[in-house]
């Protein structure tokens, strides 16, 4: 996948701030500073498009950003930051599930989790609530040249059993610094692209045959 054009289209916190395009959206899901925003720089080869922070739970809103004007990525807040106030957790909470539940425009949730660590209880939460709403989704496991090689698989099946993932859903070992995992990120991605494309083509069909009748 060949990124031409990536631009920051704008924040919002209610559907009618989001984009009204009718296309493909993809959204990062992950702990405050587990590395969304440089995932996006990396995937894009862009170093400063998506902004990064020292300052876990600086992200409050939904942040999207157009790919090659045919799809989006969409940095959400990051969960589990426990310094943020209970009301804006509640806040952010509201309209995360908000998005993530209604928006037809979503073709995909890429949940980050750190590959050197054990999944945490919030990641946990977030894979039971993906799985129980279907979201086609898959898991990135950042921070790769931080261990050895040869501790990838080890760490890799920490993260699917912590994760009490199914054997359906990918797992690509990613590193922002090196690239690691990023050919494979951009497979998943296209297929959804494609899978998102054929259903759109299929019930626009489906509109003119009824209109017709």
């Amino acid at each position: 996948m060949q990124i031409k054009q990536a631009e920051f289209m704008g924040s919002a916190v209610s559907p009618s701030q989001y984009p009204t395009e009718k296309q493909p959206e993809f959204a990062l899901a992950g702990r405050s500073n587990v590395g969304k925003s440089s995932l996006i720089n990396r995937f894009i080869n862009r170093k400063n498009l998506a902004r990064t922070s020292s300052q876990p739970g600086k992200t409050q809103t939904l942040n999207f950003y157009h790919i090659n004007q045919e799809w989006y990525f969409v940095d959400l807040p990051g969960y589990g930051y426990a310094k943020s106030s209970k009301e804006d957790r509640a806040r952010w909470g509201r309209f995360i599930e908000q998005y993530l539940s209604n928006r037809q425009e979503l073709a995909g949730v890429i949940q980050i989790v750190d590959l050197r660590h054990p999944p945490m209880a919030s990641d946990q939460a977030m894979m039971e609530w993906l799985c129980h709403y279907g979201v086609p989704m898959a898991v990135i496991g950042t921070k790769a040249d931080k261990i050895s090689r040869g501790n990838w698989a080890k760490h890799s099946r920490q993260i699917r059993e912590g994760l009490g993932m199914t054997q359906d859903i990918p797992l690509i070992i990613y590193s922002a610094e090196t690239g690691q995992g990023r050919d494979e990120l951009a497979l998943w991605l296209q297929s959804r692209i494609d899978d998102y494309q054929a259903r759109f083509t299929a019930e626009a069909g489906s509109d003119a045959q009824g209109s017709e009748d």
